[in-house]
């Protein structure tokens, strides 16, 4: 990608994913989409990795790993405190650019990995759904499942805020991960239903590159992939990874379409397939691809797809014409779909915010 394509996914993400809610990475994104150097540090990343998010991430772990440099003070994951000033670019410029070789380094080595867990919230009423329509326990398989941490839904606690002050709970009352979520509703919707307990058979997750949590450098990079001016996110995110450590599930390192099968074939049961924000990270003739190896496996056992995806990159393919639905107010997508006769059955549930922390129920 020639240097005016990166600075343009640079300014992207500034104006759409950024404002509003990082102000620190609003700013870096938006002065680094006006400077060549900083800018062409992305020219080493992998095809399909171009990103903002990319960028943000290295030089998040290059200052945890200096956590004296003054840079620091304006990274609260740091204990810093002070907010966007005159002094905030140069010093990251210079901060970045006199590590350009480790830099370029991890750009070119790494992907960016996420593992939000609080998107679990979003997940969970979808995986309910599943599981009350298979009767049974099911299995999960996460696909695109970075350190797995969502496949612990299960064992996590739940509070969702309705409008009007009522409450909805869910999941173990002695939970070591609690999760809160406030939930509206759009006119003609009624509020979910939610069991207090999910009762899985089995869990897996897919990646191409999954994250070993034990290993500690793994788990810095994770942190550096949290933005760096949202700490709550990060202390979540530990939180979640010490009780993984007593619950491993299996990861599996391989393709989300090539090796689906595979991955399939080592869980038994009814199969619950989830996807949080990883499609977006498909070229669209894989997205279809992916959607098609769903419907191969539904042909001989029973299979929901569980998608929190912008709807472009999800629904779209099995429940298309729902424009009301195309993510420009930022929002994706809760959807629970099954396959009969060969036939794709989809219900869009919810509009979701994309850190977990809000979800607006949709009419059924």
């Amino acid at each position: 990608m020639d240097l005016d394509g990166i600075k343009g996914i640079l300014r992207t993400f500034a104006e759409v994913e950024a404002r509003g809610v990082s102000p620190l990475y609003e700013h870096l994104a938006l002065r680094a989409a006006a400077d060549d150097d900083v800018a062409g540090l992305l020219s080493v990343a992998r095809d399909g990795e171009v990103r903002g998010t990319l960028l943000m991430a290295v030089a998040h772990r290059l200052v945890q790993a200096d956590p004296i440099h003054p840079l620091s003070r304006y990274y609260p994951s740091l204990g810093g405190f002070d907010g966007v000033d005159s002094e905030t670019w140069p010093l990251f410029r210079s901060f970045l650019l006199e590590r350009a070789e480790k830099a370029r380094a991890l750009i070119s080595a790494r992907y960016t990995q996420t593992n939000e867990v609080r998107r679990a919230a979003l997940l969970y009423p979808g995986v309910a759904r599943a599981a009350k329509e298979a009767g049974r326990k099911v299995s999960l398989l996460e696909v695109g499942c970075s350190a797995g941490l969502l496949l612990g839904l299960d064992r996590f606690g739940y509070r969702y805020q309705c409008d009007g002050g009522d409450q909805l709970t869910a999941g173990p009352a002695k939970a070591a991960v609690g999760l809160h979520c406030a939930l509206d509703l759009v006119p003609g919707a009624v509020v979910p239903k939610l069991p207090k307990k999910l009762a899985l058979l089995d869990r897996a997750g897919l990646d191409r590159a999954p994250v070993d949590l034990s290993d500690e450098d793994e788990l810095a990079w994770l942190e550096a992939c949290v933005w760096a001016d949202q700490p709550d996110r990060i202390r979540l995110l530990r939180t979640a990874a010490a009780e993984q450590a007593k619950h491993r599930p299996r990861l599996i390192a391989g393709d989300g379409v090539d090796d689906l099968a595979s991955a399939a074939a080592s869980l038994d049961g009814p199969l619950v397939v989830l996807t949080s924000h990883a499609l977006g990270y498909f070229a669209a003739e894989k997205r279809a691809a992916f959607v098609s190896a769903l419907a191969e496996l539904a042909s001989s056992r029973p299979v929901w797809w569980v998608s929190e995806e912008f709807y472009g990159a999800g629904l779209e393919l099995v429940l298309p014409g729902r424009d009301e639905l195309s993510g420009a107010d930022g929002l994706a997508t809760l959807g629970v779909v099954r396959w009969e006769d060969g036939k794709a059955e989809a219900h869009a549930l919810a509009r979701t915010a994309p850190h977990g922390q809000r979800m607006t129920w949709l009419p059924l």
